[in-house]
């Protein structure tokens, strides 16, 4: 059995030809699946549990396009077991007991197990997901929950520990580009029986356009046959016409998502490692894809203390700056301003000396006990504090030739200690060569 609300719609079945082309495309065997060959060719763990019906919980995770609903279908067509399917978008917690009861009624009058498909499950909050687990637990039912987010960070830790998660990549060029031929030459469900007429060069920008999305591709086609000049009874879709047809293809991109801190850790990764033209990409992906700028300024300021730190001091400057620059003209003129920066740091010495230093520092700050600060090191605006010999012994650095003097400034538990140590790349290569040749004074006098 299967829910209404998901595989069923009414209208779609009382007449498929009104059904968008993605839809009426969808595989119906194994044989007719495009893509995630690593996980469904003969052979694969996953294949072989769903023809030998033998599958456990699983997610399916992965960007939106990639199969997952399709892979449910499949496996509603091939089980014994009652498969029940419905979508957290349309769904609650009533829902959720109504099939919980069902499932358990159905194993005991049966024995048969029930099979349950939750699409976008990630939008079932932690106590909705906490629901599906004593039937989990009790093998009542066999919960597939497909989801576009990182199941890591959407998915309660107890019910991913009884799950065995599959990873769907986004479809290549080439299955986007099969997709798309087998529509247009399947008469029964795709354009064949149509007068419709597409060059090779327009599938392939389509394929391109869709960015690993099958659902957007067939949506494309589907627009642009039905939109597409007539030439003597003939649409005929194009590259010329295709380009007029997209206006500009949809990065995915979500700016609270996983998707959100893979690219911003691609590009501060890019330009720790010199890398400026890769940098530069990914900075054009977040601002393209609509990336709050200023979001974008504040990590580059970041980066130009982290890791570039006192190897090129003007790192830092640069940085505010872009920020300052950006937050002035806006977008898109600030991306320039942005890019600058990148570019500048991507190509600047690196150093993560500052920021070890400061690990360092705080760790004894945490670990070590909080000594007070010593007497030669505190002022005495006041007689009392004078008479308690606040700032007694104290050694102004000015009144020595080299402006360093012997008096100790960590407490006495810490002396000797060295948290800031500068490498031998940019201008730390003469930062410590000044710390060498005051050292080195002290340890005269």
């Amino acid at each position: 059995m299967t829910h209404p609300d998901l595989f069923d719609d009414p209208a779609a079945a009382a007449d498929r030809s009104r059904a968008p082309l993605a839809e009426r495309m969808r595989p119906r065997t194994f044989d007719e699946y495009v893509g995630q060959q690593d996980l469904l060719a003969p052979g694969k763990a996953l294949r072989e549990a769903i023809e030998r019906d033998l599958l456990q919980s699983v997610i399916l995770w992965g960007p939106p396009g990639t199969g997952k609903t399709s892979l449910a279908r499949l496996v509603a067509e091939t089980t014994r077991a009652y498969f029940i399917a419905f979508s957290a978008v349309l769904s609650g917690i009533k829902e959720i007991r109504e099939v919980m009861a069902e499932a358990e009624r159905a194993r005991r009058a049966s024995g048969r197990r029930t099979i349950l498909f939750v699409d976008e499950i990630h939008r079932f909050n932690k106590a909705q997901q906490d629901a599906f687990l004593p039937r989990v637990e009790s093998g009542d039912i066999i919960l597939i929950g497909a989801t576009t987010e990182n199941p890591s960070f959407e998915v309660n830790a107890p019910l991913l520990s009884r799950s065995q998660v599959f990873v769907l990549k986004p479809l290549s060029e080439h299955d986007t580009v099969t997709i798309l031929r087998r529509a247009l030459a399947d008469e029964a469900r795709g354009l064949g029986g149509l007068p419709v007429s597409v060059t090779d060069e327009a599938v392939e920008s389509m394929a391109r356009y869709a960015n690993g999305d099958g659902r957007v591709a067939l949506n494309l086609l589907e627009f642009a046959a039905a939109s597409a000049p007539s030439v003597d009874g003939v649409a005929r879709v194009d590259e010329a016409f295709l380009r007029q047809s997209i206006e500009r293809r949809a990065l995915l991109y979500d700016k609270t998502g996983e998707e959100h801190y893979n690219l911003i850790s691609a590009l501060h990764k890019s330009m720790r490692n010199s890398d400026p033209d890769a940098a530069v990409y990914w900075l054009a992906r977040m601002l393209e894809s609509g990336e709050d700028p200023l979001y974008i300024a504040r990590r580059l300021v970041r980066f130009a203390s982290e890791d570039v730190g006192n190897a090129d001091p003007q790192a830092l400057t640069v940085a505010v700056a872009a920020k300052e620059a950006c937050h002035f003209i806006g977008m898109p003129e600030g991306n320039t301003a942005l890019t600058q920066a990148v570019t500048y740091l991507a190509t600047a010495p690196k150093s993560n000396a500052v920021y070890k230093a400061y690990l360092r520092a705080a760790r004894d700050a945490h670990s070590d006990r909080a000594e007070p600060v010593p007497l030669h090191l505190r002022n005495a605006p006041t007689a009392l504090m004078k008479q308690l010999e606040y700032g007694r012994d104290y050694e102004y650095a000015h009144d020595d030739p080299n402006a360093v003097t012997g008096m100790d400034c960590l407490p006495p538990g810490l002396a000797g200690r060295k948290y800031y140590q500068p490498t031998e790349r940019g201008f730390e290569k003469e930062i410590k060569r000044r710390l060498d040749g005051w050292a080195a004074l002290r340890k005269r006098r």
